[in-house]
């Protein structure tokens, strides 16, 4: 395993480097998460030192090692970043957040996120969309699917060369 990530470590392709692969899970290093999602290294570190989003495959463990991040992860963090960028505080996000974790079952990539500027909502069915809007609340929506599988191909044409990236689809 340690040869694996030698290898992959060595590697450059166009300004990133390869990503490390952990038990045949990629992950991706924090300057390719950066670019990936439009945020800063500031606020990736930031976000992560407060749990808002932790890396799944490996976290820091100290002076000089390198935190990377699941495929997942990069999904989450682009969909707080769109949220920020629609308006919403960080302490609202953090607490959307903690309850998507804590009381949806639900695949990620079936949820729609819905806000009126103020309130996050969560919709798994066309219906409870609807519902939402028939209250007469202006909002805007993320559904996250179309966000994992314009990463996916971000992410191929980085590494052509690495297998594809399953993005479920929603049914």
């Amino acid at each position: 395993m340690a040869d694996d990530a030698g290898q992959h470590a060595g590697k450059r392709v166009g300004e990133f480097e390869n990503t490390l692969e952990t038990d045949a899970q990629p992950g991706y290093r924090a300057p390719q998460v950066c670019k990936l999602v439009d945020i800063t290294y500031r606020q990736l570190d930031y976000w992560a030192r407060t749990d808002l989003i932790v890396p799944s495959v490996s976290s820091a463990t100290g002076s000089g090692s390198q935190r990377l991040y699941s495929f997942g992860d990069i999904v989450q963090l682009k969909v707080v970043k769109s949220l920020l960028d629609a308006g919403l505080s960080l302490k609202k996000i953090r607490q959307a957040i903690k309850i998507l974790r804590e009381q949806l079952d639900a695949d990620l990539s079936d949820v729609t996120l819905l806000s009126d500027g103020t309130t996050i909502f969560a919709a798994k069915s066309p219906s409870e969309v609807v519902d939402v809007l028939q209250r007469g609340q202006g909002v805007f929506a993320i559904t996250v699917g179309p966000v994992q599988e314009k990463l996916a191909g971000q992410i191929h044409e980085l590494f052509p060369e690495a297998p594809a990236i399953p993005v479920a689809k929603a049914t």
